[in-house]
């Protein structure tokens, strides 16, 4: 239940040309739960949080939203914008750079809003964090449980690590019981290599080398190794660690705020709810991590709020395979696939499907929600990289990978063939590849330059078109078994090219492993209290990828304007050129092999794709191509005519056969 809400600053937004002036209110909300209600009872750790008088566990975390000034303005549509590891809306500036933390006025008049979540992120500026207890034992004692923390790719000759783990911002985790390391484990593990090896506890510490040699000054946060860190190998540590904090608050802490911004007058203190009367549907949009968190939201049973009224009518996952590991004790919802990381041993399928394979029964990620009658319209995009790095085949086959699982009509699914992560933040069209996204590692391939941002903002208003007016969206397009489109990830079954100097797929897939955390752990649900650290690797889980053309270039789905006008291969694997598991598949990063110019040099190099100029013949055959193709995905929806417009000024502008020109597009 939300309790008050502290508007700190309003901040006026220069109105955009048709749009209304918007406002930016940013400030902090406070709420309290009722462990006894049945819409929180399944929150790790929520009977050991402390209570106020009310018998209640408080929260609080931060929020932004950009509103119209004049909220008659408004659409009547509030959009919320799961924040991804703290940081808010994430887009492109006019110098084609990323920008992060940032919330912006809507051009279509929607109420946007961003809120904090993630109670293991420390209060920093510009961050959405949120604060939520610490649970604790009988007569106030600390709880304990074995915490694991990887360590890869730190730099050479680092002699001490800290300990923090998570992708893009590691923060950190809790600490230690006791800086015995015979209490604890260090293990090393080189590529591949699934048993790891243990490390001498005389051969590390819980300690600081930066000032004074091996074992260094006693440290809980931090370890040393005696002789320093090998680059190429990942260690992990498992220790027993103190005082969990009750991280799956936060899915409450989410439902509670919306549910007030949709339905409610005040808050408890006569505060007045700044969208009051203003919204009638609401959207939920996440991205990656924030996806995953919309998934295990919907899937623990969030979308009611307390009252049992529904939060959220329709939702955007996005290039989300996996559930969210928040509501486990020790939890850490920062992470990426890695090694014996959570994520994917729960649900992972919209319709119910029976989980034989792994002996956990006939389940869904949307059976609370029919229950209570809170299922939103739900879309669902995803790329080649999801596939390959974020283990997402058995969303679509199963864990057995032998059939096609059937979407319910409450789902849309979109595939979008041949993109990294999120695609290239670069667009147009290049022939150099893409800058690597910050934090991934270094690759045999130039990045992936294919992108996928102009297809989702058609699919954005497609998706707000289902909501506010009912109108249903196109069938879901997206690989299948039936359609020939998934095989195995080898090179021979998916019809791979031969590429002089290129790598090829074989072992570049995230094998999807099947985990045991132990008894006390709810691996359905993604719930719970891990046990056993590191987990039982039960067996390797089969995984499909799509087939590819003979330029090596996916067939299905949802094509950008650049797949459909190729200049190259574009992959959503890529090769690790160094560290650990150099030569194996370097995560979520794809990679772009482009193709000769000419003929003759295709020939020379006994490339089997076809040159550029064969394909296209002059720079203005390329130009006109584009034009044509944009045309064709603007008829069919699935690109707007400004996007459209966009396209063909950046194709005419490119390097392609020729000196590109800064020419309009046609009329």
């Amino acid at each position: 239940m939300m309790i008050r809400i502290d508007i700190d600053t309003r901040e006026p937004v220069p109105a955009r040309e048709g749009a209304p002036a918007y406002e930016i209110l940013r400030g902090r909300f406070h709420g309290e739960v009722d462990p006894s209600d049945p819409h929180n009872a399944l929150i790790t750790d929520i009977a050991a949080a402390p209570v106020n008088a009310r018998g209640r566990v408080e929260y609080s975390a931060t929020f932004a939203i950009a509103k119209p000034v004049d909220m008659t303005a408004a659409s009547g549509v509030l959009i919320y914008d799961v924040p991804n590891r703290g940081m808010g809306w994430m887009g492109i500036g006019p110098d084609g750079a990323i920008r992060l933390n940032t919330i912006e006025a809507d051009p279509d008049g929607h109420v946007r809003v961003i809120s904090g979540w993630q109670g293991d992120i420390p209060p920093m500026a510009g961050f959405q964090t949120a604060s939520v207890p610490v649970a604790c034992g009988p007569n106030g004692a600390s709880l304990t449980g074995p915490v694991l923390v990887r360590f890869v790719d730190m730099p050479a000759g680092s002699a001490t690590l800290r300990i923090a783990d998570g992708l893009a911002l590691p923060v950190p985790r809790p600490t230690p019981v006791s800086l015995d390391t015979g209490r604890a484990q260090l293990l090393r593990l080189e590529a591949d290599d699934l048993a790891p090896t243990p490390i001498a506890s005389r051969d590390w510490s819980f300690g600081d080398c930066a000032s004074t040699r091996f074992p260094g000054e006693p440290d809980p946060a931090k370890i040393s190794l005696r002789g320093g860190f090998d680059p190429a190998c990942t260690y992990v540590l498992v220790y027993q660690g103190q005082d969990p904090k009750v991280l799956g608050i936060g899915f409450a802490a989410t439902r509670d705020l919306n549910a007030f911004l949709r339905y409610g007058a005040a808050d408890h203190a006569g505060a007045a709810n700044p969208l009051a009367g203003a919204v009638k549907w609401t959207i939920a949009a996440g991205v990656s991590q924030a996806g995953n968190f919309l998934r295990s939201f919907l899937h623990l049973g969030f979308n009611a709020d307390e009252a049992g009224r529904i939060v959220f009518d329709g939702m955007s996952v996005h290039i989300a395979a996996r559930l969210l590991p928040l509501n486990v004790r020790f939890g850490l919802p920062g992470g990426a696939a890695n090694l014996y990381e959570l994520g994917s041993e729960g649900v992972l399928w919209w319709g119910r499907y029976q989980d034989r394979a792994r002996g956990r029964g006939v389940t869904s990620l949307l059976e609370r929600c029919k229950a209570s009658g809170a299922c939103p319209k739900i879309m669902e995009t995803f790329g080649s990289a999801e596939l390959w790095a974020l283990r997402m085949s058995p969303d679509l086959v199963g864990t057995d990978a032998k059939a096609d699982l059937p979407l319910p009509d409450n789902v849309r699914r979109y595939y979008f063939p041949g993109v990294t992560h999120g695609g290239s933040f670069a667009g147009g069209f290049s022939l150099t590849g893409d800058q690597p996204f910050p934090g991934m590692p270094k690759t045999i391939l130039p990045g992936n330059p294919n992108p996928l941002a102009e297809t989702m903002r058609a699919a954005a208003r497609t998706l707000v078109a289902w909501v506010k007016d009912g109108r249903a969206p196109p069938a879901s397009c997206y690989p299948t078994l039936a359609a020939g489109d998934l095989v195995a990830p080898t090179a021979e079954a998916m019809g791979w090219p031969a590429i002089p100097n290129a790598p090829t797929p074989d072992g570049k897939l995230n094998p999807f492993l099947d985990y045991d955390f132990g008894d006390e752990f709810n691996h359905a649900d993604l719930s719970g209290v891990v046990t056993r650290q590191p987990p039982a690797i039960r067996k390797v889980m089969p995984s499909l990828v799509p087939r590819v053309d003979a330029d090596g270039n996916e067939m299905c789905g949802i094509p950008s304007v650049q797949h459909l006008v190729p200049l190259g291969t574009y992959t959503g694997w890529n090769e690790r050129a160094e560290g650990y598991g150099k030569g194996r598949g370097a995560g979520m990063s794809g990679g772009f092999i482009p193709f000769a110019q000419t003929r003759a040099q295709r020939l020379a190099g006994g490339d089997p794709r076809p040159s550029l100029e064969e394909r296209y013949g002059s720079h203005q055959g390329f130009v006109e191509r584009v034009r044509a193709v944009a045309a064709a995905r603007v008829a069919l929806g699935w690109l707007l005519p400004e996007d459209a417009d966009t396209l063909i000024k950046q194709a005419a502008a490119a390097p392609i056969l020729g000196r590109g020109e800064q020419v309009g597009a046609a009329p």
